[in-house]
């Protein structure tokens, strides 16, 4: 056996048990979701686990054992003099406060959709194919609503729009004609409908289970007056005359982003803008080797680039494109300027004109 160094690889193996703390805890941050425990902490804790047993309506023995998984994870905090559990704000935050810009049930639960879609991309591995995105495994399209949603909410109205150039905000203000490729569930696109009720909207995704679901969330927010979803993809969807174009997490999901971009652009109106949201990422490997950086290589290799290799072209620019490697693709379309607007520490908002 090669010669090795113990201390190093007592601290990788510290590392390695962490994370496999965090995916054996998978499953158990799903259910605390899905059964309503960790609503339940946060209302009502500090508590006892049979009373949060009673509450959530579920047998008390599981309970104990998820809220010491829990505790041992440091999810939830534990006071041994009194028995009792509690969620601190913070851990409300992620976990509880659907609202909260640090909610990540999404994010777990598309992690469960990769690991349920893992044989489909084994396949793909050894093929070069793609695995398109009706085709993943589970509802991912659900889980990565979820994920995005917290971000959009925080920060789309409050902070990207107004970031842009050209007047923007205003024009949404008065009145503008807006579409929102590859809009999914419609979180982005609704948010912004509510937001500027004298402009319409237009939320196209080449999937029709979200459209589908789309326009359920716009009937359930009471919304139909300026807003309407279409089946079509980012290359030809119909719509003409655009003040602002958007794009949220998805361009580079696209199979061929650079064709997608051109069609954009003959799209919008002359002085329109393209609003284009991405993961963060630096332009080369060494910069995204960084805990956002390995979860987005990671969810890349297992949903963006099997998504984009099933399209047409399947550029599969990976979600860890980077802004320069982004750019190049939107001028590609005939867009002149390309800069930055804003960002937050998951996502970089970008402006095409």
């Amino acid at each position: 056996m090669t010669q090795f160094d113990p201390n190093r690889l007592n601290a990788f193996l510290g590392q390695m048990l962490g994370d496999l703390g965090g995916a054996f805890s998978l499953p158990l941050i799903r259910l605390g979701d899905r059964l309503g425990l960790y609503r339940l902490l946060h209302e009502r804790g500090p508590i006892e686990a049979g009373a949060l047993a009673e509450a959530a309506g579920c047998d008390p023995r599981y309970v104990r054992e998820w809220l010491s998984a829990q505790a041992a994870s440091g999810y939830v905090g534990f006071d041994p003099a009194t028995g009792t559990f509690s969620l601190s704000p913070e851990q409300a935050m992620v976990f509880a406060v659907e609202d909260s810009p640090a909610w990540l049930i999404g994010a777990f639960d598309t992690a469960a959709a990769m690991v349920e879609n893992q044989s489909k991309v084994a396949d793909a591995f050894r093929s070069g194919e793609g695995v398109g995105w009706g085709d993943q495994a589970g509802c991912l399209f659900c889980a990565v609503a979820r994920f995005f949603r917290p971000g959009y909410l925080n920060h789309l109205v409050e902070e990207w729009i107004p970031a842009l150039g050209g007047g923007v905000a205003e024009k949404l203000r008065k009145g503008a004609l807006v579409a929102d490729i590859g809009c999914g569930h419609g979180i982005s696109t609704i948010l912004m409908a509510k937001a500027f009720p004298r402009s319409e909207f237009i939320g196209y995704d080449f999937h029709e289970g979200s459209i589908t679901a789309a326009r359920e969330h716009a009937r359930a927010h009471g919304l139909d007056g300026n807003i309407r979803f279409e089946v079509g993809r980012a290359k030809d969807f119909p719509a003409t005359g655009l003040d602002l174009v958007t794009c949220f997490d998805c361009l580079h999901d696209m199979g061929d982003p650079e064709g997608a971009a051109a069609h954009v652009r003959r799209a919008l109106k002359p002085g329109g803008t393209w609003m284009i949201v991405e993961p963060l990422a630096g332009d080369s490997l060494a910069e995204n080797l960084n805990p956002v950086g390995r979860l987005y290589y990671s969810a890349s290799t297992m949903i963006c680039v099997p998504t984009s290799r099933a399209q047409e072209v399947g550029a599969a620019l990976g979600a860890q494109a980077g802004e320069k490697r982004l750019a190049e693709v939107i001028r590609a379309g005939g867009f002149r300027n390309v800069r930055r607007a804003t960002e937050t520490p998951f996502n970089m908002v970008l402006e095409a004109t």
